[in-house]
């Protein structure tokens, strides 16, 4: 092929504006292009060995590198090489179809904005030429770097590797009837959990095969040689047969190459064309035998091995990104890019067999693209126990609630790493019953059970956000002191809520608060400090850690969370009883102001309209945290010292309005105290915060107070034999809150 300049050519449809270089021919349009292979009216190819389908797949991968290269040079900068190298892969799935497709590689983030493009979806964020997706490349309400929710139809964000697997299961899930292919890259399966996660997933629900692992074998990774690179073709089947994958279909490129490549990675754009079709229809044929197995109720991979980078600027892990030097200018990416150019008619072909394929542009027809119908929940049971009354467990009161949730809703998703009894909310297993294959009713286990128990957070995690990304209700349960791995993924989706296109429920969480109650179990069982990602979070503005003090506050905390909508709401709550010390109309108005008083006694001289009254204030983070600082009260009291006792249920709240991120938000939260309020909850002679977790949940209050103040915070772990020696070992004290408050008075 030769190439030319866009002004030597004419007829060029509109939306190939900015289009650096054109082909004056390609070889095989004449007889493989002269009507588009997803006729009208089609939503995919009528056969996959037909020699035209072939061609046109092929034409549609090399469009897709043309853009990924032409696209990321263009701010030089941004990551062509591993899309590039899985182009056919991608190409086959959107000719045969299936559009529902997500990723773990948010360094493929270039390839699926150019697939997003030759669809038409990006024409829904304003950009229809190839000069505006130019501009609009890691820009802000742009194309970001690494797939987001903001983009129209893409399924779901990407970043951190090991994740994609979870949004296509979750897809699947809710979705029996459609195939969601994910890609994976090579680099990407030495992360630790796709497989595990895969392989429980399995597991529990044996019937749903309809996601697909499209692993990019291309032998390398970021910056060096993938660590699956040394495998032999038998010995990758064998891996993914061994983590029970029924149907393992690979092509290889190497089989097809008449060019004498020497490495065991090769790059298909350099074979002759008759061999670059051989490839192709192998490709397309084994995708469309992977698609047909998965949603046959088959465990299915599909594995393109290719050379990293096939088809752009270089080869191997330096096709990976794009440096200050990769400019449009420079020679190697000009001799690349006409290497890849086509013809005004080939793209323009292209464009028609992607608008037409999965019956029109993906953000018209993906299913994240829609609002997920859900059950109607009704009035919730909620049971308030009496002020004063018998002290009772909240997560024992909230499992109740849940229970209820799942019984009318069957899509809703309890995950935990098998530990619900252990939480004080066995009563959730008893309602929605195990996920297992075996039946047995002494550990409430199901085959078709709602409560989905792995023992990684990680899948644990990424299930449950996943279905809500979905627009579906879940529930995450674990111990804050372990929930820690599973929170990467967590964050990646309130995120990604952050800047959706649409409703979805918020993404809820329960932990239990074990580090000041596992105190035998030793540190490992302490580790509170997660607690400091969600304080730093709140300033995203949809991120909103609750901390109701009771079992009654537990109840009207979850009943705000079902009714959020794009925010991550955690919910951190002990496995205690404990005293009952809020009604639920306290509750809700503290999850509107932020905070609730507890306790309020003026000093004597106050009463008495004397002078040199002074008050303690004591904002306090949790609800075992709050027994030490009623026992600080009563002695101050008796001091003559006036004390206020506040309950922070809902920090996020207590900022100012300029202190957080809120009005970026898609579903846009600008609830917050004023400052007239706060003064009201928090002024006095001296303010104490007290949190069993990390301080950091305290800034929003320590953040507007004028008060001469301090705080008590955790520390660290140690072992203990109960949780008040375990308060005392962090300084959570009455005898050292008494004493500091004196000091702050005085």
């Amino acid at each position: 092929m030769t190439a030319t300049t866009p002004k030597a050519t004419s007829g060029i449809p509109s939306f190939c504006e900015g289009i650096q270089y054109f082909s004056e021919t390609v070889p095989g349009f004449e007889t493989y292009g002269k009507a588009p292979a997803i006729a009208t009216g089609s939503s995919a190819i009528a056969d996959p060995a037909d020699p035209a389908a072939v061609f046109q797949t092929m034409l549609g991968a090399d469009a897709l590198r043309y853009l990924t290269l032409q696209v990321t040079a263009s701010k030089a900068s941004g990551h062509p090489g591993g899309f590039a190298s899985q182009a056919e892969a991608y190409a086959a799935l959107v000719m045969l179809g299936h559009k529902n497709i997500v990723t773990e590689v948010g360094h493929h983030a270039p390839g699926f904005y150019s697939a997003m493009f030759l669809d038409r979806s990006l024409e829904d964020m304003g950009i229809v030429n190839v000069q505006q997706v130019r501009d609009k490349f890691r820009e802000k309400d742009g194309l970001l770097g690494h797939l987001s929710g903001f983009i129209p139809g893409l399924l779901a964000p990407a970043g951190p590797l090991g994740q994609g697997q979870h949004f296509a299961m979750a897809g699947a899930l809710l979705h029996r009837d459609k195939l969601f292919a994910f890609t994976m890259g090579d680099g990407g399966m030495g992360e630790p959990y796709p497989m595990s996660s895969m392989g429980h997933f399995h597991t529990a629900y044996p019937s749903v095969t309809n996601f697909l692992p499209v692993l990019v074998w291309n032998g390398y990774s970021q910056e060096h040689h993938s660590m699956v690179s040394t495998k032999t073709n038998a010995e990758m089947i064998a891996y993914w047969q061994g983590n029970g994958f029924e149907e393992v279909i690979l092509v290889d490129a190497k089989e097809f190459d008449d060019q004498n490549q020497p490495e065991d990675y090769v790059d298909s754009t350099a074979f002759s064309l008759e061999q670059r079709m051989a490839f192709t229809k192998a490709v397309l044929q084994g995708v469309d035998k992977a698609a047909k197995s998965a949603l046959g109720g088959k465990l299915t991979v599909f594995i393109i091995k290719q050379l990293k980078g096939a088809g752009v600027h270089a080869r191997g892990a330096k096709s990976h990104n794009l440096y200050p030097k990769d400019t449009l200018d420079a020679p190697h990416i000009v001799s690349a890019l006409k290497e890849r150019a086509l013809t005004a008619e080939a793209w323009q072909l292209v464009r028609t067999n992607c608008e037409r394929a999965g019956g029109g542009p993906a953000a018209k027809t993906v299913v994240t693209e829609f609002t997920l119908p859900l059950a109607d929940l009704g009035e919730l049971p909620l049971e308030e126990f009496a002020v004063g009354g018998e002290p009772k467990i909240s997560t024992t009161a909230m499992g109740v609630l849940v229970g209820k949730v799942g019984e009318r809703d069957r899509t809703f998703l309890v995950t935990n790493a098998d530990g619900n009894e252990a939480s004080a909310i066995a009563n959730i297993n008893q309602a929605l019953k195990i996920i297992h294959p075996t039946t047995d009713d002494l550990y409430n286990q199901s085959p078709n059970g709602q409560v989905y128990e792995p023992l990684s957070e990680d899948a644990c995690a990424g299930l449950a956000v996943g279905l809500s990304l979905f627009g579906a209700r879940s529930l995450w349960c674990s111990y804050e002191s372990f929930a820690i791995n599973g929170l990467p993924i967590w964050q990646t989706v309130t995120q990604a809520m952050a800047e959706l296109r649409r409703p979805t429920p918020a993404t809820v969480t329960l932990f239990t608060a074990g580090a000041l109650e596992q105190g035998r179990n030793g540190w490992t069982h302490q580790r509170p400090e997660i607690e400091a990602y969600f304080a730093a979070m709140m300033r995203n503005g949809n991120v909103f850690p609750l901390f109701p003090p009771d079992a009654n506050s537990i109840q009207a905390c979850y009943e705000w969370a079902l009714t959020a909508r794009n925010k991550g709401v955690v919910i951190t709550a002990s496995k205690s009883p404990l005293p009952i010390r809020t009604t639920f109309e306290q509750t809700r108005q503290g999850l509107q102001d932020g905070a609730i008083v507890l306790h309020e006694i003026d000093s004597p001289q106050a009463s008495q309209n004397q002078g040199g009254s002074k008050k303690v204030v004591f904002a306090v983070v949790g609800d075992m945290t709050l027994m030490p600082v009623f026992e600080a009260a009563a002695f101050l009291e008796t001091e003559g010292i006036g004390v206020r006792i506040v309950s922070v249920v809902n920090p996020r709240r207590l900022y100012r309005p300029t202190d957080v991120a809120w009005d970026t938000c898609s579903e846009a939260d600008g609830g917050f105290l004023s400052d007239d309020k706060f003064a009201e909850l928090f002024g006095g002679d001296a303010l104490i915060g007290v949190t069993g977790g990390a301080s950091g949940m305290l800034e929003p209050v320590m953040l507007r107070s004028n008060c001469r103040r301090d705080t008590f915070a955790w520390k660290r772990g140690e072992t203990t034999a109960s949780a008040g020696q375990l308060m005392a070992f962090n300084g959570l004290t009455a005898e050292a809150l008494t004493k500091r408050a004196i000091e702050l008075v005085h």
